[in-house]
């Protein structure tokens, strides 16, 4: 029987996942002689055996890869047998540092094995707060460079014990090669900060504080968690109180899927996501019980038919729930990012004393470092499918993989708010963690140390840094402070890029860009737009109707200073502004004359087309929200209104939209959405008493239905008929539902965002194909 010999190089998630150990038993399994070794960008294996041994054995490496893996492509080649060296055994060799194609594991949820042994009584890693194997445990965030090695992680500080070492050396065991595997004997330890107790003395008084109605700081994966009891009104107000945070929803964690499943409707493919090997926190809709949830505190997600979800992913969170000291804990646990409103998320016992003392009774750490933050990830869900709204912790770095032919390295920095920042390589994107925003100088600090970071993990030297086109904005201080060439790129048209480079799409579209503010070419704040775009260029071709939006940054918290100068706006009268502004309860006379006076003089007043900004207006004028203690709080709720009215019943018709022409005729330089004849509409409906859920309900579908007819008209212009719809406007499911559905009804192929996130979390991926692109461009010229 004629030996062949296969040099076989396997691309994807191959690192962190226990590939080498599975190559090795599908081998052994299979009568293959050779090796197998991690390259860094690849896993490289040596096959020698008969034809059928070989190709039994490449069966099972694409059939039954570990089950973390995720293998992109596998390349085969023959090695002729003058050349093929002899093997007598199969072997896993020491990794090699090539370059080439690289690819991080996210951090992986604990895996039921590991729980099971965790819980086990007469194992030796019994309630140990730190096992893995090959198929959990932390990766990216304990990763100093690759190839991914214990001597290159954080774990390197823990030398193993003799036990350890000879499952990390057994092919038969979950631990071969596993490279954070330890124990309790020669693990890392859980500790409280300020205070004597640790290892198992620690947990105890961190369940008891709990327990008791106490808040705890708790070290994690990839950063500190701020815990309570979720069901204690009293701890959870508390907790709002310290963090300055009166509404914006707290993330809960639920002990299992059975305690979600009581809170929470939830379907079979939320379900598996949420007991997935990811674990993000999934926004469910809540199993109302008169228009509470079980025993959730009100003041988790007040005022909010959602709430944040996700079961336990690491295995100190399981001992938070379950252990063997008597004491009886809630079966649900606020599990909010412990951090100070605005700065990232505390990785250290340092950033932890100074940022979490002072909101918390107790801070539970750990000495394994963590070398990235990670911050949860949030996920949405819009017919059935994932609909990121955080992409981070189980998700970063997985690259978006394209089918163009780019060639290059980029850069891009992502936004200002919720930023996340994205690393190009040819047709590769790794988008990044969550950072933050970046108006906290600490944030700026973050995503400064973590671009560092991704660039040697990934070995690029970008050939250009792509940022924000506003000139004031942190993010584009660091791209200018690299020492790179910078290239800005115009917000919105990076929305509508993020949208196409996540669906792959080379063709040119018609982007709706609906967001709360970007910097314009034109020097005026744009938000709701309509372009034309390809990776080259954008053509504005429409937009709602400008605004005034006076005030700075008040205005963006206080709707009702929107709705004031929308009134004043069309009716350019102050007796009649007042008339209706006081019958709306917007603001006070004296309030009103101020905004007057404003709006005549341009005193801290610019003109605007942002959508978020109109949805804030409308809140206020319906009575559901003056302002917003949060971003995007007066919009949601706005959202919230209607999806409540849609679910009441049908609506009685439409009839008292009939003057309100979709698109009103065109500007010398684009098409306007007729919002100021809405906003108009909506004023006069509230003050003959229509219902304030009826009227929310009617501004979103007769939006949509603007929407829809500037794209018509877009596409009368253009000849295009895909449309990519963009920004964070579109995180509202109502008026994604409702353009969608009537851009299908005309023809339309619709492109909407699932794994990036449509805010400005999503924006890197948009700006770093569009630098990706302008070297291309800039290479055929030269």
């Amino acid at each position: 029987m004629s030996e062949v010999t296969k040099r076989i190089r396997v691309y994807g998630i191959v690192q962190g996942v226990g590939f080498r150990p599975t190559v090795s038993r599908h081998a052994v399994s299979n009568g293959i002689c050779g090796n197998v070794c991690n390259k860094g960008p690849y896993v490289e294996i040596y096959a020698q055996g008969s034809g059928a041994q070989v190709d039994g054995f490449l069966k099972d490496l694409e059939e039954r890869p570990p089950k973390r893996a995720a293998i992109l492509k596998i390349n085969t080649e023959d090695i002729p047998a003058e050349n093929a060296p002899q093997f007598g055994a199969f072997d896993i060799i020491e990794s090699e540092k090539t370059k080439g194609e690289i690819f991080v594991s996210p951090d992986i949820a604990i895996c039921d094995e590991c729980k099971e042994e965790m819980y086990n009584s007469k194992d030796r890693r019994y309630l140990h707060p730190f096992i893995n194997c090959t198929c959990c445990g932390p990766r990216m965030t304990i990763l100093d460079s690759l190839p991914y090695d214990r001597e290159r992680t954080s774990m390197k500080e823990f030398p193993m014990c003799p036990d350890c070492a000879e499952e990390y050396d057994d092919p038969k065991t979950r631990r071969y090669d596993a490279q954070p595997v330890c124990c309790n004997a020669c693990g890392p330890e859980v500790y409280l900060i300020g205070r004597g107790e640790r290892g198992r003395d620690a947990i105890t008084y961190t369940r008891k504080v709990i327990h008791d109605g106490g808040i705890v700081a708790i070290k994690g994966i990839g950063g500190f968690h701020l815990c309570c009891d979720a069901t204690n009104e009293e701890t959870v107000s508390r907790l709002r109180m310290l963090k300055h945070r009166p509404a914006k929803p707290f993330a809960v964690m639920a002990k299992d899927e059975t305690v979600v499943k009581r809170e929470c409707i939830v379907t079979p493919e939320q379900e598996q996501i949420l007991t997935g090997h990811q674990k993000p926190i999934l926004l469910l809709d809540r199993r109302s019980n008169g228009g509470q949830t079980e025993k959730l505190a009100p003041s988790v997600a007040p005022g909010n038919p959602k709430v944040g979800v996700m079961l336990p992913y690491a295995p100190v969170q399981l001992l938070l729930f379950q252990y063997d000291d008597g004491i009886e804990m809630p079966d649900l646990l606020v599990m909010t990012s412990g951090n100070t409103s605005g700065a990232p998320i505390c990785r250290d016992d340092e950033e932890a004393i100074t940022e979490l003392s002072h909101l918390c009774d107790a801070i539970l750490s750990h000495n394994r470092k963590i070398r990235i933050r990670a911050d949860d990830t949030v996920m949405d869900f819009y017919k059935n499918e994932p609909y990121m709204i955080r992409r981070s912790r189980g998700y970063a770095p997985l690259p978006f993989m394209t089918s163009t032919d780019w060639k290059g390295q980029v850069l891009a920095v992502g936004g200002e708010l919720k930023n996340t920042f994205c690393i190009g390589v040819d047709s590769r994107f790794y988008p990044s963690p969550y950072v933050g925003d970046l108006e906290d100088l600490r944030t700026v600090k973050a995503l400064q140390e973590t671009i560092h970071r991704f660039q040697t993990l990934l070995e690029v030297e970008p050939q250009v840094v792509v940022c924000d086109l506003h000139p004031k904005y942190n993010s584009t201080v660091v791209a200018e402070n690299l020492g790179f060439p910078v290239i800005q790129v115009q917000h919105h048209y990076a929305h509508v890029l993020s949208c196409m480079t996540e669906n792959d799409c080379q063709e040119p579209v018609i982007g709706v860009s609906f967001d709360g503010t970007g910097y314009g070419t034109d020097e005026t704040i744009w938000g709701g737009e309509i372009l034309l775009a390809d990776y080259q260029n954008f053509i504005r071709f429409g937009s709602i109707t400008p605004f005034l939006q006076i005030g700075g940054d008040a205005s963006a918290k206080e709707g009702w200073r929107i709705a004031v100068s929308m009134i004043y706006g069309y009716t350019k009268n102050r007796e009649k502004a007042w008339e209706i502004i006081e019958k709306l309860g917007l603001c006070s006379e004296q309030e009103s004359k101020v905004q007057f006076t404003m709006a005549d003089r341009k005193i801290n007043a610019v003109m605007s087309t942002s959508a978020g900004r109109l949805f804030d207006a409308v809140s206020a004028i319906l009575g559901i929200r003056r302002q917003s203690s949060f971003e995007g709080e007066a919009s949601t709720a706005l959202q919230f209104a209607a999806e409540e009215f849609e679910q009441k019943g049908k609506l009685k018709g439409n009839e008292i939209w009939d003057n309100v022409q979709p698109v009103i005729s065109e500007l010398e330089e684009r098409c306007l959405l007729n919002t100021e004849a809405l906003v108009k509409q909506i004023v006069e409906a509230k003050l003959q008493g229509t219902d304030s859920g009826e009227l929310a309900y009617l501004f979103h579908q007769t939006l949509a239905e603007q929407i829809v007819v500037a794209c018509i008209e877009a596409r009368k212009s253009s000849g295009r008929n895909k449309t990519a719809l963009s920004g964070g406007v579109f995180q509202n499911r109502l008026l994604l539902h409702l353009t969608e559905e009537r851009l299908g009804q005309e023809g339309f192929e619709v492109l909407c965002h699932h794994m990036i996130p449509p805010n400005d979390g999503g924006i890197a991926i948009g700006q770093a194909a569009y630098g990706m692109n302008r070297l291309q461009i800039a290479e055929k010229e030269i």
